[in-house]
């Protein structure tokens, strides 16, 4: 009986253990998560903060020479958000720009970059969204210009402007070029805004990260290629680490409009990751665009 009451005992003690270490991996997963939810941005898209909408409810109007795209609610509500949704459905979402009713998503939705994160990101991205408020708001339909509101033509759009990921590591490049790279390119999606659109909407990637004259709400978005008089070549790594934490311009302004937004997450990255996002940056091909300068270091 001894022997049995101890047996017991070990074992209640090896599952309260087993727990434990499942909470501190749950914990993990969902610190992750937060981390990859603030460098993707993804508040700010899904939040209406100007109506004083709730966290991720959606209904944010974004203007495009297309029309006005609304924001989905992304919050874990199961009628009017995605709490109904699987691993397998965010990662569809993201990855490959489907629906779970495999409807094909307006490229407002960045999955041309998202598509490029890790499976293992998507995930943790997914748990930290999930561990959140459910919020019951209907989605708000978009304001789109005629044909492009035809969700089948997406599928032609996307023969031409999108390519599937995950983003390869390049072997040649050093460990942080390679981070640097993937928050650019993928994570914090800067060439959505950065790079230049065609007539259809699909990013110039000859331009990319040149700037546009019509970004988001119409507004025009700075070169950030190491271009000396129209780029940002004239910053230093420190110039370009300055504007991620603080919004500060080395001319010393301040970023704004959404950009300001942007600073937000990139404010909470690790002095690592922006100091690897800097080193990206300054390894691009050089391209001048004259009609949106960038602010040039003195």
């Amino acid at each position: 009986m001894t022997f049995l009451r101890h047996g017991a005992a070990a074992s209640a003690l090896a599952l309260t253990l087993l727990l434990s270490v499942a909470g501190r991996a749950d914990q993990a997963q969902l610190d992750r998560g937060a981390y990859l939810f603030t460098a993707a941005d993804c508040g700010a898209c899904h939040t209406n903060v100007k109506a004083k909408g709730p966290l991720l409810a959606g209904g944010r109007p974004l203007k495009t020479p297309f029309g006005t795209f609304y924001t989905p609610n992304i919050t874990p509500d199961p009628e009017t958000g995605i709490g109904r949704w699987s691993d397998a459905d965010f990662m569809l979402a993201l990855r490959r720009g489907v629906s779970p009713g495999n409807d094909h998503y307006f490229p407002v939705f960045p999955y041309g970059s998202f598509t490029k994160m890790t499976d293992q990101d998507i995930l943790d991205l997914k748990a930290y969204i999930f561990s959140l408020s459910a919020v019951s708001q209907a989605n708000r339909e978009h304001d789109i210009d005629f044909p492009f509101g035809w969700r089948f033509s997406v599928w032609f759009w996307k023969q031409i402007n999108f390519t599937e990921g995950p983003l390869a590591p390049d072997p040649a490049r050093s460990p942080e070029w390679n981070r640097g790279a993937y928050l650019v390119e993928a994570l914090a999606h800067c060439g959505e805004c950065h790079t230049p659109r065609g007539w259809f909407g699909g990013l110039e990637t000859s331009l990319a990260m040149s700037g546009t004259t019509d970004g988001p709400e119409g507004q025009k978005v700075p070169n950030i290629t190491p271009d000396k008089d129209t780029g940002i070549g004239s910053w230093s790594p420190k110039d370009i680490v300055r504007v991620l934490r603080t919004g500060q311009l080395p001319d010393g302004d301040f970023v704004g409009s959404m950009m300001g937004e942007v600073v937000n997450g990139t404010s909470k990255l690790t002095d690592a990751d922006r100091q690897a996002i800097a080193v990206y940056l300054q390894s691009l091909p050089a391209i001048a665009n004259p009609d949106v300068k960038a602010v040039k270091a003195e």
